[in-house]
């Protein structure tokens, strides 16, 4: 068995700080991965956060520190143990692959992307679920006077410039991206839940300082072009429509992220 310290920030998001976070990454993850389609998806880690249950792909694989629970392999084809650096997947294998939170635990979250990169196919989708330091819950876990605001092991200092400038570097295009949870640092539902206000304010006024991100980005292989079926040919028409959306949530995190 491996060192574990993602079970750490498993009890973190037990608490009511963790549920409010788990609560808004689910609604933006599952509204990311409904339309992903490809044969393997897998997810690293969190076990309890089945970030792949919105997903339709016919093999879900989980891998991880750790084995899975009776329970909690009831949500997926199959499972690993293994580290985030160390991926046991062929290369060019996998078609979607989550990281909820897997940064922040790794030695070195950007050996975890280049690994990323590797396993997944040309065309291939990677969702990343990280917390931003630039937010006061960021502020909050680096004042060394107060109690540690995340889990021990688990380290937010990944800020989304640098994500995205990691990505970059390893060929990947961020199609999405999205900030959220706005409520100050308070470790009780009543207090959070009464700065919800703040979610619809922070959303419009300050949009990068948002606790946690979500981000969406594709690998791209120069020099490939996708031959794609006739059906889906056909339905360009109703992409196009979607597609003033999608360049909207694009272009959002790319303006406000330098």
């Amino acid at each position: 068995m491996l060192s574990d310290p993602i079970v750490e920030l498993h009890q973190w998001f037990g608490s009511d700080a963790g549920r409010y976070v788990q609560d808004w990454e689910r609604q933006r993850i599952d509204s990311l991965l409904s339309d992903v389609f490809g044969y393997r998806a897998v997810q690293y880690g969190l076990a309890p956060f089945n970030a792949l249950s919105a997903n339709r792909m016919s093999f879900k694989g989980y891998a991880g520190p750790q084995k899975l629970t009776v329970e909690q392999s009831a949500g997926f084809s199959a499972s690993v143990v293994c580290l985030p650096e160390q991926l046991p997947f062929d290369t060019d294998s996998i078609d979607l692959l989550v990281l909820p939170h897997t940064l922040e635990i790794a030695q070195d979250p950007h050996l975890v992307l280049r690994e990323a990169q590797r396993v997944l196919m040309p065309e291939g989708r990677l969702v990343i679920a990280g917390f931003n330091p630039w937010s006061l819950w960021g502020a909050r876990s680096r004042l060394p006077w107060v109690q540690p605001w995340f889990s021990a092991d688990c380290q937010p200092d990944v800020s989304p410039a640098r994500l995205k400038d990691w990505l970059k570097l390893l060929s990947f295009e961020i199609d999405r991206g999205h900030f959220g949870c706005y409520s100050p640092p308070f470790r009780t539902a009543q207090w959070l839940d009464r700065f919800a206000f703040m979610e619809s304010a922070g959303d419009r006024w300050w949009p990068i300082f948002g606790a946690t991100y979500v981000v969406s980005a594709v690998k791209r292989v120069a020099g490939m072009r996708l031959i794609t079926p006739v059906w889906k040919r056909k339905s360009r028409r109703r992409s196009a429509r979607q597609a003033a959306t999608v360049v909207t949530q694009v272009s959002t995190f790319n303006t406000l992220v330098p």
